[in-house]
């Protein structure tokens, strides 16, 4: 690359600015960094800044076009810088000279506009037709490069996009409306606005928008701003939360002139400027602190609807739990109601209890809970009787069995009487609790 440089004629700090501009700006082809850079006098400051205005100031094709803020013109406080001479002596006589000349002017602009508004119906005029103003913008720009090297950086964007930016961004804006027609013109651009504490200052303190009035765009400005000597220098700040137009220079102007004009117009303005940022600042301060309360509460309202949401799922849990251990109690109580019932309907089954004899036996039952039952059955009684005795018994067990203690054996049940399951007089038999 070293040889590439050389025979392009490039120094060593020339190479190293085209690099880092072209890291700071993502621009792939170095031929466009240096063409950049070349016509901003290598300036690195202020071709970064062409590049942000260029990307900020031209929309896309899918923008559509901003509406420029309502600019306001304070004819009062309004400063108006002129090249020609003080006449007349000061004092009283010159206050009142100051006065009329003032109201003159005011009504020279106001009777201009209405005679340029009756024009308009009689005589076509294709500059009142806005078709392309950023087309404008931008062929003006291209011309002017072309002719002056040396310049502010332009706005890259058109005059509404450019109000809307030094607005937002509490800036102040120069417009600057060209006239080739006008004799001060080429001399003010070649000496005056290619002045490097000019242009230095212009590009550390402002947004600068310019334009012909030649072209539809910078016509339609001019008449906003009523001009009526070029070349025009407009200076736009927010002033009492407008975009107010606080100082005019018309005509022609020394470099040293132009530039204690327009720190004295920076210097008289700043406060607005200040007061409007410190507005701005507690207004995003506010809302801040208003999104953070309103997230604050955003989360509590949450959850205390979690809480709510839980406890009542508890609520609906504990309920149903309840419904089902009410469930299982009615049905434990019917359960014990229907078994109750089948007691008795088996003690009223049961054959009365044999008087004693050869053909009797008696048996000693033992229930689980250490009760004795004691009766007297016939031989031919089934073991099914000997159950249905022992659960008519209301200390037995639903579900048991009988068996025998020595040798131990289980009497089953069925219709084998109590003979044929070998049990003899006085045996004992034991009831064994089969859910125990």
């Amino acid at each position: 690359m070293d040889l590439e440089d050389n025979a392009l004629g490039l120094t060593q700090e020339q190479t190293d600015k085209i690099l880092q501009f072209q890291d700071l700006t993502g621009i792939e082809d170095m031929s466009i960094c240096r063409d950049v850079l070349q016509r901003q006098q290598w300036d690195l400051e202020v071709a970064i800044q062409e590049q942000l205005n260029i990307r900020e100031g031209r929309p896309s094709v899918f923008a559509i076009e901003a509406r420029a803020p309502p600019v306001v013109h304070d004819y009062i406080a309004q400063q108006v810088f002129t090249d020609e001479p003080a006449e007349g002596p000061g004092g009283v006589r010159g206050l009142f000279r100051y006065v009329v000349n003032l109201v003159v002017s005011m009504c020279y602009s106001t009777i201009t506009s209405v005679l340029n508004l009756l024009l308009s119906f009689v005589r076509n005029d294709d500059r009142r037709l806005v078709t392309d103003p950023l087309g404008d913008m931008v062929g003006f720009i291209n011309s002017y490069t072309s002719k002056y090297n040396q310049h502010p950086v332009f706005y890259q964007g058109t005059y509404a996009q450019a109000l809307n930016d030094a607005k937002k961004e509490l800036l102040f804006l120069i417009v600057y409306l060209h006239s080739d027609a006008a004799a001060e013109t080429q001399n003010f651009c070649r000496t005056t606005l290619s002045d490097p504490d000019v242009i230095s200052y212009i590009n550390t303190h402002a947004l600068f928008w310019g334009c012909s009035i030649d072209t539809a765009e910078g016509w339609r400005v001019a008449q906003s701003v009523g001009g009526r000597r070029y070349p025009l220098l407009c200076v736009v700040c927010v002033r009492d939360h407008r975009m107010t137009v606080v100082a005019r220079s018309e005509g022609a102007c020394s470099p040293q002139q132009l530039l204690q004009r327009l720190q004295r117009v920076v210097a008289d303005n700043e406060l607005h400027l200040v007061a409007a940022r410190a507005d701005r600042v507690e207004r995003e301060v506010t809302q801040r602190l208003r999104a953070s309360q309103d997230e604050a509460y955003a989360e509590s309202l949450a959850a205390d609807q979690e809480k709510e949401r839980r406890r009542e799922a508890e609520r609906s849990a504990r309920a149903q739990r309840e419904a089902e251990e009410n469930m299982l109690r009615e049905q434990e109580v019917n359960r014990k109601q229907e078994v109750s019932a089948a007691r008795a309907a088996l003690a009223a089954r049961l054959r009365p209890e044999p008087a004693p004899g050869a053909r009797a036996v008696v048996l000693l039952i033992r229930l689980p809970g250490g009760e004795r039952l004691t009766r007297r059955f016939t031989t031919d009684t089934t073991t099914q009787d000997l159950y249905d005795f022992v659960f008519s018994h209301p200390q037995s067990p639903e579900e048991f069995e009988i068996t025998t203690n020595f040798p131990k054996r289980t009497i089953p049940k069925g219709l084998s009487n109590l003979t044929e399951v070998g049990l003899k007089d006085r045996d004992v038999l034991f009831v064994t609790d089969m859910n125990a």
